[in-house]
C-alpha cells in the first residue's frame, strides 16, 4: 500500500518541530526534510508540499516553510519552479547489504562489550505506517519500541531507535543495557536468522543531536537494519533498527 507524502510528513510532524528551543524553526523544519529526502523517504522527482502546506502540518509560518524550502534548493537537494511547485533532484542510491545473521550479531556483540548503553525509551506502542507495513501488523497493533544511546571512553557515539514485532515491555529495561536485544528476544523465543543493512548519511536532528552530544544539522552515519525470519524463499520482518553514528567516535 502506498502512502503520500502528506502522510508521511504528517506522521513526522508529531514533536518534530519545537518552539522552545534555541534552534531557528526553520531550520528545524529544513533538517527534518533534508534528513527524509538524503536517506530516500522522499525520493527523487517527487514533488513536495506547497509551503502553505507544510506551515499548517507543522504550525510554523508561511515564511519560515518558505525559508526551509529555500535552503533545500540552495543545497541542491529540490528544484523550485514557478507554476509546477517544489520537486527532489537528489538521487538516492541504497546500498544493502545482505547477509547470515551470525556476522551480524558477533558484531553487535562486540560493540556491546566495549560501550555503555542508556535506555531513553521502552515500551509497546503503534509503530509508524510505513515500519507497522514492514513488519506486517494489522492498524492498531503494537510493537516494542525501543530507544537507547551507546557511548564509549565517555563519549556518545550511536544513537539506536528499534521496532520489534514484540508486544510485551520486559519488567525492567535495564537488562538493554547489559545484553544485546536480538539475545534477549532469542531466549523468549523471537526466531532471526537474517539481516539486511542499508547504510547513508542523515544530518542531526534537534533530537539527534541532544541524544549524541553534537551540533544540530552534523552529518551522521545512518544505518538501517532489518532482521528477518528467512525460510526458503520468505522472509518475515521481525526487527528494524535505525542507527545513527557520530562519525567521529564510530567508523563502521
Amino acid at each position: 500500500m502506498q502512502h503520500s507524502i502528506e502522510d508521511l510528513l504528517k506522521v513526522k510532524a508529531a514533536g518534530s518541530i519545537n518552539a522552545n528551543v534555541p534552534t531557528p524553526l526553520y531550520y528545524q523544519l529544513y533538517s527534518l526534510l533534508k534528513s527524509l529526502i538524503l536517506d530516500g523517504s522522499i525520493g527523487h522527482s517527487q514533488r513536495l508540499p506547497a509551503e502553505g502546506q507544510l506551515a499548517e502540518m507543522f504550525d510554523v509560518s508561511r515564511i519560515t516553510a518558505k525559508r526551509a524550502m529555500d535552503e533545500l534548493a540552495q543545497d541542491g537537494l529540490i528544484e523550485r519552479r514557478r507554476g509546477r511547485g517544489s520537486h527532489v533532484i537528489f538521487r538516492f542510491k541504497a546500498r544493502p547489504v545482505q547477509t547470515p545473521l551470525v556476522g551480524v550479531l558477533e558484531e553487535i556483540e562486540r560493540i556491546a562489550a566495549l560501550s555503555t548503553a542508556q535506555v531513553l525509551e521502552c515500551h509497546v506502542a503503534t509503530p509508524p505506517y510505513q515500519i507497522r507495513e514492514e513488519l506486517g501488523l494489522a492498524n492498531g497493533e503494537e510493537a516494542l519500541h525501543l530507544v537507547r544511546v551507546r557511548e564509549s571512553k565517555g563519549r556518545k557515539f550511536g544513537y539506536y531507535a528499534s521496532w520489534t514485532a514484540w508486544q510485551d515491555t520486559p519488567p525492567d529495561a535495564e537488562v538493554f543495557k547489559k545484553i544485546p536485544r536480538l539475545n534477549y528476544f532469542k531466549e523468549r523465543g523471537l526466531k532471526v536468522n537474517f539481516a539486511k543493512q542499508t547504510i547513508g548519511a542523515a544530518p542531526a536532528t534537534p533530537a539527534l543531536a541532544s541524544a549524541l552530544d553534537v551540533p544540530e544539522g552534523t552529518a551522521l552515519l545512518r544505518l538501517v537494519r532489518r532482521s528477518f525470519l528467512k525460510d526458503g524463499d520468505q522472509m518475515v520482518l521481525k526487527d528494524h533498527l535505525n542507527i545513527y553514528y557520530n562519525p567521529e567516535c564510530f567508523q563502521y
